[in-house]
């Protein structure tokens, strides 16, 4: 085993990975906008657009599944450095072939496998080298969400104003992503990945699924709210833009303002996220602002208003913040140090199933229509919220002690069981 020297509680660490963390988020997003530019400039089909938003979470989710586990079994930096190296290499694709639907989905696929390594294996990096759970989610869902809010919007804003709108918005990120490579190469290990690779039995550290992820209380507690992290984002960025606006006046412009409205309001409310002493609680604000959301969007998709549009996208973006805080502040409760990595990964992997809401609502659309649809988001939303209140009421009336602390102390007393 190399020897590598430990720095936790380093505030150059941390902001390093950080801004590995913020480089490949920016990567990822930046082509949320250009699905626009895309379908207008080479008169793309619906299929090939959804193909094309599609392919990226086809290798996202298993580069999640693997560079988790490979993180604890191997360190975070031999995991994350090369991946982060290789994003703007997923970008410089998507620069030499800007008309060609192979080279874009090529682009695509390596920017999802880049994003399923760095995402799960990074957060658990940061957790290592900050002095507490509490201030290492803030900084890492701060990170994520800084990459996947400005990404878009910068390349939204290029695109909607400059020459050639199929190369230039993709510019900045060749940059910040060498940048980042260059600045993550030194950064020392995390205390926790180092000391449990020492001690754990390779057998054990190999063993699928992590401990706590065969737990009831991950997939009665975590995994329900999971998906409206990026289910939520992906309606206001993905749906309501589209759904607001004739294809005649449909503006790239309009789908990077609805960026900034989600992501802007899901930044502000991550410190109050990670505040709750509840974390069960944030969960269900987070649901609930989520159904409001689609409430407001019943309205701005019937009169196809655009104010209404970006009212519900501040309530989505709300969503986006406490579910993403809470439920990686409760997913690095449960994870044991030698599973960190591994266990982050799942609760990404499950959290990008939402990713997959586009695709509902269209189907929900072709059924009840387009306020239909959001109806019955509106209604499954609130369902979820409901249960997730009633789950954490019932944590708390059978112990008589505050929802975090039981949520810890259960979610340990059965890693372990299964674990045994």
């Amino acid at each position: 085993m190399v020897s590598t020297t430990v720095a936790r509680r380093s505030p150059r660490a941390w902001m390093r990975i950080a801004f590995a963390m913020f480089a490949v988020g920016w990567g990822a997003n930046q082509f949320s906008p250009m699905l626009i530019v895309y379908r207008h400039e080479l008169r793309l089909t619906a299929g090939e657009v959804a193909g094309l938003f599609l392919v990226y979470a086809l290798t996202l989710i298993p580069g999640l599944l693997i560079g988790g586990p490979a993180s604890d079994r191997f360190g975070r930096r031999p995991v994350v450095w090369p991946f982060v190296a290789l994003s703007p290499l997923a970008t410089l694709l998507l620069v030499l072939g800007p008309r060609s639907l192979a080279m874009i989905a090529v682009g695509r696929a390596l920017a999802g496998l880049c994003s399923g390594v760095v995402f799960g294996a990074a957060t658990a990096w940061v957790q290592e080298v900050s002095p507490d759970e509490g201030l290492s989610v803030r900084r890492s869902a701060l990170a994520l969400t800084g990459g996947f809010g400005l990404g878009p919007v910068v390349a939204a804003g290029l695109a909607q104003w400059v020459s050639d709108p199929l190369v230039v918005p993709y510019l900045p990120h060749l940059v910040i992503g060498a940048a980042a490579a260059a600045v993550l190469a030194g950064t020392p290990e995390g205390a926790a990945s180092r000391s449990s690779a020492r001690v754990r039995p390779v057998a054990t550290a190999r063993r699928w699924p992590p401990a706590a992820v065969r737990t009831r209380q991950f997939w009665l507690a975590v995994a329900p709210g999971s998906p409206l992290v990026f289910g939520s984002v992906a309606l206001a960025i993905v749906v309501l833009p589209e759904e607001v606006t004739s294809a005649r006046t449909l503006s790239v412009g309009f789908a990077g303002l609805m960026t900034v409205v989600s992501f802007a309001a899901g930044v502000a409310v991550q410190p109050f996220a990670r505040r709750l002493h509840h974390m069960l609680a944030g969960v269900v604000a987070g649901l609930v602002c989520a159904a409001a959301g689609c409430a407001v969007g019943i309205a701005a998709v019937a009169s196809a208003d655009r104010v209404l549009a970006g009212v519900a996208a501040v309530f989505l973006g709300l969503a986006y913040g406490l579910c993403l805080v809470s439920g990686l502040r409760q997913a690095e409760h449960m994870a044991s140090p030698d599973e960190r990595g591994a266990v982050i990964a799942c609760y990404y992997a499950v959290a990008y199933l939402g990713f997959a809401v586009p695709y509902l609502a269209a189907g929900l659309g072709a059924l009840a229509g387009k306020s239909g649809a959001f109806v019955a988001l509106t209604a499954i939303i609130a369902a979820l919220a409901l249960w997730t209140a009633g789950y954490a009421a019932s944590l708390r009336r059978s112990s008589g002690q505050p929802e975090g602390d039981v949520i810890v102390r259960w979610s340990r007393r059965n890693r372990d069981s299964v674990s045994r």
